[in-house]
C-alpha cells in the first residue's frame, strides 16, 4: 500500500470500484471547489461513504480512489463528471485543512493488475439471482448484453447499481475477492427478495 493525502467526496449509497465508472452531478459549492482543486492537480478524488448524519459525519474505513475521466462544466458552475475507479484505500486519519472539502490520510492499495474470473457455477448463480431480483422490482434489463460482460464488469457493475443501503454497499466494497463480492451480492439479493415477498421495505 502507498500512504497518500486524498481529497474526498463523502456520499451515502455511491459505490465506486476499481475499473468501473461512476457518473456524478456536482452542485454543492464545497464539491465544486473539490473539482477545481482536483483538475488543477492530478484529477483524483476519493469516494467514501459517511457512516452517519450531520455536518461532518464520521466515515467508513474504506473507500475508492477515482480519476476524473470525463468532465462537463455547466454555465451555472455545476459539473457533470465521470469518475473511473483506480484502487481502494483505507482511512488512516482525517486531516485538519482550510479547504471547504474534507481531506484524509489513507493507505491506497495497488491497482488490480488483471481481471479476476468466477467459477462457472458462481457466474450462473449470480445471473439467476439477478434475474429474479430484477423481476421482483420490475426492472427491465437487456440480459443478452449482460451475458456478454466479463466477470469483473458483471459483479462490480451490479454492486454499484443495485439498490442496497449504504452499510450493505460497504460490505461489497470491502470484499477482497471477486468471488466474495459475488457471494455477498447473491446473499443480499435473497434477503431483499424475502423482505419484498413479506411486504416489507427494501434495503434502500
Amino acid at each position: 500500500m502507498n500512504r497518500a493525502r486524498v481529497s474526498i467526496f463523502p456520499l451515502p449509497g455511491a459505490l465506486l470500484l476499481p475499473g468501473m465508472d461512476l457518473p456524478l452531478h456536482i452542485f454543492e459549492p464545497r464539491y465544486r471547489a473539490l473539482i477545481h482543486d482536483a483538475m488543477a492537480r492530478d484529477r483524483r478524488i476519493g469516494m467514501i461513504q459517511p457512516r452517519g448524519a450531520g455536518a461532518v459525519p464520521p466515515l467508513f474505513d474504506m473507500g475508492c480512489l477515482g480519476h476524473v475521466s470525463q468532465i462537463e462544466a455547466l454555465d451555472d458552475g455545476r459539473f457533470n463528471i465521470v469518475l473511473t475507479g483506480l484502487a481502494r484505500f483505507r482511512l488512516v486519519r482525517e486531516l485538519q485543512v482550510p479547504t471547504q472539502f474534507r481531506q484524509i490520510e489513507a493507505d491506497v492499495e495497488q491497482a488490480p493488475q488483471e481481471d479476476e474470473v468466477l467459477h462457472m457455477v458462481e457466474r450462473a448463480a449470480l445471473e439467476q439471482e439477478s434475474r429474479r431480483f430484477a423481476d421482483s422490482l420490475g426492472y427491465v434489463v437487456d440480459w443478452t448484453a449482460v451475458s456478454q460482460l466479463d466477470d469483473t464488469a458483471l459483479v462490480n457493475g451490479i454492486a454499484q447499481i443495485v439498490p442496497f443501503d449504504p452499510a450493505a454497499k460497504q460490505t461489497l466494497l470491502e470484499a477482497d475477492t471477486l468471488s466474495e463480492r459475488c457471494e455477498r451480492i447473491i446473499q443480499l439479493m435473497q434477503i431483499v427478495g424475502r423482505i419484498e415477498r413479506d411486504g416489507g421495505a427494501t434495503m434502500q
